[in-house]
């Protein structure tokens, strides 16, 4: 199956991607390979480069070295939005829904960042996935609940029928039950769609609900991959975590 996105090291085992702030390297050398239609996780502690892997994908953070690539061309001098204008779609950390705008206008601007107009099926399709979007579509979103601005910053993503969904930290501040919602979902979307989906999270229990592979990054760099169930075992969790 065709690769839909990869961080790949070059021919000589060399390089990887490499990224930062302000000069300064968070990701030294990350190798990563996702197939279309997996959902792949990619775990570790705080600060050691998960959300910097994300942006960098997404084109948020640019480069040092190494490269990107999605379904089989570099994208390394694309900016964000016509990354997502190509399928790629980006929901991330903290939400960043617009708050004083109304649940259906967050939604439309989902149409702005893949440059095509949805269908009233479409919306309504939203609608199922999230009912609450439904119920609410005329609220504010910056009057929601945490979990309910999360639902609604995924709607805003699907409204662009993305083929590649990059997913920063979902469970932040959200009830369990979202949360559960949440990775229920994605994994129906990945099964009737075929969407491929990347996220980072530090939810343990998110994780084998979710991912079909996983990615464990320290410093930087992928230290593993293993297998979600993995980390249904403690000791394990604490082996490549630290916690």
């Amino acid at each position: 199956m065709n690769a839909a996105i990869t961080a790949p090291k070059q021919k000589d085992g060399s390089v990887g991607l490499w990224s930062g702030y302000g000069g300064k390297p968070v990701l030294q050398g990350i190798d990563i390979d996702v197939r279309e239609g997996e959902i792949v996780a990619v775990i570790g502690r705080n600060g050691v480069g998960k959300s910097t892997l994300i942006k960098s994908l997404i084109g948020l953070l640019p480069r040092d070295k190494g490269s990107v690539v999605f379904r089989g061309s570099a994208i390394d001098t694309i900016p964000a939005y016509k990354r997502a204008r190509l399928g790629i779609g980006y929901v991330p950390q903290g939400r960043d829904v617009f708050p004083r705008l109304s649940v259906i206008e967050n939604l439309m601007v989902g149409e702005q960042i893949s440059g095509r107009r949805a269908t009233a099926d479409e919306i309504e399709k939203i609608f199922t996935y999230f009912p609450i979007l439904k119920e609410r579509r005329n609220q504010q979103a910056g009057t929601m609940s945490g979990g309910q601005q999360q639902q609604l910053a995924i709607g805003r993503v699907l409204i662009g029928k993305p083929s590649l969904i990059l997913l920063d930290e979902a469970s932040e501040g959200i009830q369990p039950s979202i949360v559960q919602d949440i990775a229920r979902i994605m994994v129906e979307l990945n099964r009737t769609t075929g969407v491929t989906v990347v996220f980072v999270e530090q939810n343990i229990e998110m994780i084998p609900a979710m991912a079909q592979r996983c990615y464990v990054i320290d410093k930087g760099r992928i230290t593993h991959e293993i297998m979600p169930e993995t980390l249904e075992d403690r000791d394990a969790v604490r082996r490549y975590l630290a916690v």
